[in-house]
This record gives structure tokens, C-alpha cells and sequence, in this order.
């Protein structure tokens, strides 16, 4: 099994990323009519959608560029909390990978990093609060830790069982950040919309990387 994969190549894994939040848009919104206004899926939808069409108007393009058009698309068309948020995200994969040809576990995982620490300079968000942040902070943290023992394909099993983990522990939390913690205890027992969308994109991320690998 290969270790890396060209950044021309990795303009798949954008696709996937894309087909997968498109196809969950009533998923999303269902999850986001519990504690938000059951938007989520749709403006998601509708910023990958055009993200879509901007990358197939560009012709040859590589995964990074792919990614800094989402980011774009997230900042400058969507708004509310979650467009400049993966906006952000996004923008840290273009930024950590642009200047790679091949994409190893090593360049993945600063790729991660850096879309981790683009959210965090945007919210105060930890474990426990019931946002994507229960499941975007062990998902990064879980790969790093098994970046140096372990193969590019394990590293991202193991990232994807951590992102399960915390989108499931996201059940048994009040709300206390954003539109959800107006109504507190009774979003216990339902998962977080922003951590089911920050799921999906994760395992859109690592299933696209392992088909190449």
C-alpha cells in the first residue's frame, strides 16, 4: 500500500468532501432542527454546491487549490457561525499542503493541525461544550498520536474511530455555546449538528485519502 499520493491526485478527495455534505443535506438539517433553526444541511449543501461548480469552471486544479475554494465560497457566501468556521478549517488544509507534491501522513497530519488552530482562533469552543469541537479536537489529536508508530491508512482508521466517538458523546451533552444552548438540557440525547457536519467532512477526508493509498 502506498504511503503518499500526489497533490494533483488528492483533488478527489475535495470531491468526495463536496458529494458527501451535498448528499447528507436533509441529514444535517434534521439533526440541526433539535437546537438550531434546521438550516445547517441546507447552507452547507447550498456552500458545497457552489464551491462545486467554481472547481469545475477552473479545469486543472490540484486538491489544495480545491480546498481554498471552499474556503473561499464558506467566508464569502454563506456566513452565520459555520461559513467563516469551515471557511477557516478549510483554508488550514490549503495552506499546510499548497507547497506539497506528495501528500504523506506527516503533511496530512499538518494539514489537520492547521485547520485545527484556524478554528480555535475563531472560537472558544472545548470538549463538553456539544459543539464540532468535541469531535474535531481527539479526531486531530488521535492521528498526531499515532502518526510516528503507525501507516497513513491506520492513522486515519484511528482518527475516524476518535471523530465517532466524540460526535456519539456529543448525545449527552447540554448545550452551552451558540444558537443550541437557548434551550439547555433539553438537547441531551441528541447529537450536535456542527459536530455531525464536522464528522461527515472527516470521514469524507479519510476515506477519500485512503482510496488513493
Amino acid at each position: 500500500m502506498e504511503q503518499s499520493f500526489t497533490n494533483e491526485d488528492g483533488l478527489s478527495v475535495v470531491v468526495k468532501v463536496i458529494e458527501t455534505i451535498k448528499s447528507n443535506r436533509e441529514y444535517l438539517s434534521e439533526v440541526d432542527s433539535v437546537g438550531g433553526d434546521g438550516d445547517h444541511g441546507i447552507n452547507m449543501s447550498k456552500g458545497f454546491t457552489m464551491a462545486e461548480k467554481e472547481i469545475e469552471n477552473q479545469g486543472q486544479i490540484n486538491m489544495s487549490e480545491g480546498f481554498k475554494i471552499i474556503s473561499g465560497v464558506l467566508v464569502n457566501k454563506i456566513g452565520g457561525s459555520m461559513g467563516p468556521l469551515y471557511g477557516s478549517f478549510f483554508r488550514g488544509l490549503s495552506v499546510a499542503s499548497r507547497k506539497q507534491a506528495a501528500i504523506t501522513k506527516e503533511v496530512f497530519g499538518a494539514m489537520l493541525e492547521k485547520a485545527y488552530q484556524n478554528i480555535a482562533m475563531l472560537t472558544e469552543a472545548k470538549i463538553g461544550d456539544k459543539t464540532l469541537m468535541d469531535v474535531l479536537i481527539p479526531a486531530v489529536e488521535t492521528y498526531q498520536a499515532q502518526e510516528s508508530a503507525s501507516s497513513f491508512e491506520e492513522c486515519l482508521e484511528e482518527m475516524q474511530r476518535a471523530a465517532k466517538a466524540g460526535l456519539e458523546s456529543t448525545k449527552q451533552m447540554a448545550a452551552k455555546v451558540g444558537r443550541a444552548s437557548r434551550i439547555g438540557d433539553r438537547s441531551l440525547g441528541h447529537q450536535d449538528a456542527g459536530a455531525t457536519s464536522c464528522y461527515l467532512i472527516l470521514e469524507a477526508l479519510a476515506e477519500g485519502t485512503k482510496n488513493l493509498l
